[in-house]
């Protein structure tokens, strides 16, 4: 069957809507450019819906999901996929992107998106669901790498690869989040340029940048994907070699703990609008 992408986001800068905000835009309107919410925090209707259909008017919209499991060896949850495929409907988001990851086995989810091996299996697999979710909303999504912290012994293709044969046989997009390349790279010894040249440029429809914490060990310091800071300057350099090699795409300025102000949260989207505005202008010169 043909997938549409939905109805595409502007290559503009985004704010993940999270509760505390909801309101204040609700009340100002302030100047955004789209808005991307969990969609799980929807599925239960109340007025976190009717909030979110006043600012669907406003703003155009993103899903970005947190529960399909789609790197489970189980399969999709079916009646989970049901309802998001109800509130797509519903709300008819530009994009829907979910993590390469898995949270749900025997019927029991869990709140962390876990880690899956790299191996022709596991390929497999996720192609399986992700064909699966893209038929049953009859839309193309988009798979976002995630944050490293562990390789498994048994992985045998690189991320970037597996990733870029996932889109290939599916017909996916991919979600760069630029900050989860830097905490792997630094977490693993891997190189971050070298990760973002091997994933294919034409198949990433939507970046993420976001902020990280430090733990120190007694190993050395290991790299925390919390969203919960400022963008470093480590990431926003990656984000700049991103929008060079990529071109300008629809960023995404996530932060989903130790939430700040909106005002702030809209100076982090000032900073990467001002990147991606360079990027276009030095794209359009070339």
């Amino acid at each position: 069957m043909a997938l549409n992408g939905g109805q595409g986001l502007p290559a503009r800068t985004g704010i993940g809507l999270r509760s505390p905000h909801v309101a204040e835009v609700q009340a100002t309107r302030p100047a955004l450019s789209w808005v991307e919410v969990h969609p799980e925090n929807y599925l239960g209707g109340g007025p976190a819906v009717r909030a979110l259909e006043a600012i669907r008017g406003q703003y155009p919209l993103s899903f970005h999901a947190v529960g399909l499991s789609v790197g489970s060896a189980a399969g999709v949850d079916r009646r989970h996929l049901g309802r998001l495929k109800a509130l797509a409907d519903r709300f008819q988001p530009a994009m829907v992107s979910e993590h390469l990851a898995w949270s749900q086995a025997g019927g029991a989810y869990l709140n962390h998106l876990l880690p899956l091996p790299y191996t022709e299996e596991s390929l497999d697999a996720v192609c399986r669901n992700v064909d699966e979710v893209q038929t049953a909303l009859g839309r193309r999504i988009l798979v976002e790498n995630p944050s490293g912290y562990l390789r498994f012994a048994g992985s045998t293709i690189p991320e970037p690869e597996f990733l870029a044969t996932l889109a290939a046989r599916t017909g996916c997009g991919l979600l760069c989040d630029v900050n989860n390349i830097h905490v792997t790279a630094k977490n693993l010894g891997l190189d971050a340029r070298a990760y973002l040249a091997a994933l294919p440029g034409a198949a990433v429809g939507e970046i993420h940048v976001a902020g990280h914490s430090v733990n120190e060990t007694g190993g050395g310091p290991i790299l925390i994907d919390d969203h919960g800071s400022p963008v470093s300057p480590e990431v926003w350099v990656l984000y700049e070699e991103a929008l060079r090699r990529f071109g300008p795409r629809p960023t995404l300025v996530e932060w989903d703990t130790a939430i700040p102000t909106l005002d702030t949260l809209m100076g982090e989207a000032r900073h990467a609008d001002a990147r991606l505005l360079r990027a276009a202008r030095d794209a359009h010169a070339a």
